[in-house]
Order: structure tokens, then C-alpha cells, then sequence
């Protein structure tokens, strides 16, 4: 086994990039999601706004 000098025990302890990286997919793909999300709530909301066709009244006597 080898022992690790100063110089790399002290690169280990402060390299954060790796969670950094890993945080930062994780929020980007989150946002992702929610803008699809988002999209098509939307886009439902539109379909439901969309006026109805009129509908003939029952003829009662």
C-alpha cells in the first residue's frame, strides 16, 4: 500500500465537483420535469376552453 502524500489527501478532502456535478443534474432534470409538466397542463387547460359545440335543446310538449 502507498501512502498518500499532503498534497493529495489535501485534493481529496476539497474536491467537490463530483457533487456538484451530480447536484446539478439532478436540479436540471427536475426543471426539465416540471416544464414538461407545466406544458402540458397547459395544454390541457386550452382543450377545456375551447368553446363547445351548441347543443340542440330536447323538444318537450
Amino acid at each position: 500500500m502507498t501512502k498518500k502524500t499532503d498534497k493529495e489527501s489535501a485534493r481529496d478532502s476539497s474536491s467537490w465537483t463530483g457533487p456538484a456535478a451530480i447536484a446539478g443534474a439532478a436540479i436540471g432534470s427536475a426543471a426539465l420535469a416540471a416544464a414538461l409538466l407545466y406544458s402540458s397542463r397547459r395544454k390541457e387547460r386550452a382543450e377545456k376552453a375551447k368553446a363547445k359545440p351548441p347543443v340542440d335543446p330536447i323538444d318537450t310538449d
